[in-house]
């Protein structure tokens, strides 16, 4: 799993007919820590995700197995939106 923020949208007049009607969204995955970690991708979203949230992207043959996207050509889906994010660096220290 990648855990990312959108950052963007896609539009594309014309593609994969399986494609039709689906939202792409611009994700660039970030480190535990929430800062920029690694280069921009393009995600299906598949749980109504919006613009700044943080998100969990599945990619390769696991983001066919997201909801409805059984034989679709997608190397990655938004399969979750995070509401935190708790590291072992945010515990309280004894």
């Amino acid at each position: 799993m990648i855990l990312a923020r959108v950052v963007g949208t896609v539009v594309a007049t014309r593609k994969d007919e399986r494609l039709v009607a689906s939202k792409l969204l611009v994700a660039r995955p970030l480190d535990p820590s929430g800062k920029p970690d690694g280069n921009y991708l393009v995600a299906i979203d598949t749980v109504d995700a919006g613009f700044g949230e943080t998100v969990l992207i599945v990619s390769g043959s696991s983001a066919r197995m997201a909801a409805g996207l059984k034989d679709c050509p997608v190397d990655a889906a938004i399969v979750g939106i995070v509401d935190t994010i708790d590291t072992p660096a945010d515990s309280p220290k004894k």
